[in-house]
């Protein structure tokens, strides 16, 4: 057939493995980008965790369990997490107010009936009754009795206060311990006010100790109870620039989220294997005796006469259970067993042999000898036995 005879060339055709990894990697980038999509469609409230007494948390920092009680007792809990929701509460119970300015948050104490800050920092309680100095005093140091005018307090016994705080101008301090109190009530732009640190004391892990089932039922009591949880939301705009995770765009979390994901699976998918072994032919031809010679003298230059000794051993114990007719992966005391039945000699002499530890150059060599010894008489008897009718 000539050239201009020969049959045009057909469409190229992969092979068959080529065409597996299309398929593979296909399926792989269409597994991403659905990953993908569904994690963008994700709203961003599944990706924060609730925090300290949020009434919808069930953890132990949470507050659920505060919540169901008094949903319990008969008060209407309302949850809200925005300013303009809480502002103008009957019972208003706060937890933490960091994104409020002092301004929002001395205005939403005083459009309250009773507003009972439930997780204050140090900011709160300047606000409240701040007297020109900071009214952080610590921690409590143990269980304390309420001393107090409170009628709530009274009720509820001793409790084990956490942050105590000095009094400032605050009309009533219950609860003495260290250097402060752990509750402090009193009047803020003609509202009433109690500041306690409810994290220590009504969360789902604490509040079934001592008395904090009944000071918390006490100070939220109620018809309806608004349990403020303050959000980045009611931050003022103006008060601080925008920070990096405002200005990151929602989908960015669950892309970070799906890249490690993809990395995890790539580093799986590569460090499988590299495919089958090749057997390429070598440049040269180097023959047993060099490739002994070699190691002999990598072995010599070491000088570690112990792992020399143990690789003569091994050899050793490995041909004798051959010709003894044992398996392979024999242990040493079988083989000296066996070789010391088949010569008739003591099997403590034959273990001396194979067990010994040479340290020195010359130790080697004489346990070099004395082991080709025993293999050759072991190779002997077991050859004259069968020669034996």
């Amino acid at each position: 057939m000539t050239a201009a005879e020969s049959p045009a060339p057909g469409p190229k055709v992969l092979a068959p493995h080529r065409r597996r990894r299309a398929l593979a990697w296909t399926a792989i980038i269409a597994a991403l980008v659905i990953a993908g999509i569904a994690l963008a469609l994700v709203p961003t409230d599944e990706w924060r965790d609730k925090g300290p007494l949020d009434p919808e948390h069930p953890g132990p920092e949470g507050g659920m369990a505060l919540a169901e009680i008094l949903r319990g007792s008969g008060a209407e809990v309302d949850i809200v997490r925005s300013l303009d929701d809480a502002v103008g509460a009957d019972v208003l119970a706060v937890t933490d107010t960091a994104p409020l300015s002092d301004e929002a948050l001395a205005d939403l104490i005083g459009s309250a009936g009773r507003t009972v800050l439930l997780d204050p920092g140090a900011r709160d309680a300047r606000v409240a009754f701040g007297d020109g100095d900071t009214l952080y005093a610590g921690v409590g140091d143990g269980p304390s009795s309420p001393r107090c005018a409170v009628g709530q307090a009274r009720t509820a016994g001793p409790i084990a206060p956490g942050e105590v705080w000095r009094p400032g101008t605050a009309e009533r301090a219950c609860y003495p311990s260290g250097d402060g109190f752990g509750l402090l009530a009193g009047t803020v732009a003609g509202a009433d006010a109690v500041l306690i640190d409810g994290t220590a004391l009504f969360d789902n892990a604490n509040l079934a100790s001592g008395g904090n089932a009944s000071l918390a039922m006490g100070l939220l009591a109620g018809d309806t109870v608004t349990w403020y949880v303050p959000s980045a939301g009611d931050a003022d705009p103006n008060a601080a620039p925008p920070t990096l995770g405002e200005l990151t765009p929602r989908w960015v979390s669950p892309a970070i989220v799906l890249l490690a994901f993809a990395a995890v699976a790539a580093g799986v998918w590569r460090g499988r294997r590299f495919g089958p072994l090749v057997a390429e032919t070598l440049p040269v031809t180097v023959r047993g005796s060099e490739t002994l010679e070699g190691r002999a003298r990598l072995y010599q230059r070491s000088g570690d006469a112990r792992h020399a000794a143990g690789l003569l051993r091994r050899g050793a114990v490995r041909r004798m259970a051959k010709r003894l007719g044992l398996s392979d992966a024999a242990p040493l005391e079988d083989v000296a067993d066996a070789a010391a039945a088949r010569l008739g000699a003591r099997r403590a002499d034959v273990a001396a042999v194979l067990l010994s530890d040479p340290a020195t150059d010359q130790d080697l060599a004489a346990f070099g000898a004395s082991i080709r010894d025993l293999e050759a008489a072991v190779d002997a008897a077991v050859t004259t036995e069968r020669k034996t009718p």
